[in-house]
């Protein structure tokens, strides 16, 4: 049976950053600068400190130059849930406190996926 999932990222600009010795936005400003790519402090902040829904392949390109790093390093793609294609999938994490954003339709049930059990 096919299986669905439910896929995420991990962004590890911070951790790359520190293993190089670079704590503070502005120190990453001039370095990007360099590279032709203009950041104001508050979006390279926000590129530092979140977790970018969308990136510019120049910006991560130049990070990637500057952390001396692959992208698969800067940008660590997961897989946060795994189902039978059948179940209704959450659309958060299982370990999240946040609350789901689908509401379930009228009629649908939610069901527990079990292994099969041999026989």
């Amino acid at each position: 049976m096919t299986t669905q999932k439910r896929v995420d990222f991990e962004w590890n600009l911070r951790k790359l950053m520190a293993a190089r010795n670079l704590w503070k936005s502005t120190e990453l400003i001039p370095l990007l600068r360099s590279r032709g790519i203009v950041l104001s402090q508050p979006q390279t902040y926000r590129l530092m400190t979140g977790k970018p829904e969308r990136i510019n392949t120049r910006v991560f390109a130049a990070l990637c130059d500057i952390l001396d790093c692959s992208p698969a390093e800067l940008f660590e793609p997961i897989v946060v849930m795994e189902a039978r294609a059948t179940a209704n999938a959450p659309d958060v994490h299982p370990g999240s406190t946040a609350r789901p954003t689908n509401q379930k339709a009228p009629g649908v049930r939610r069901v527990r996926v079990v292994e099969d059990e041999e026989t």
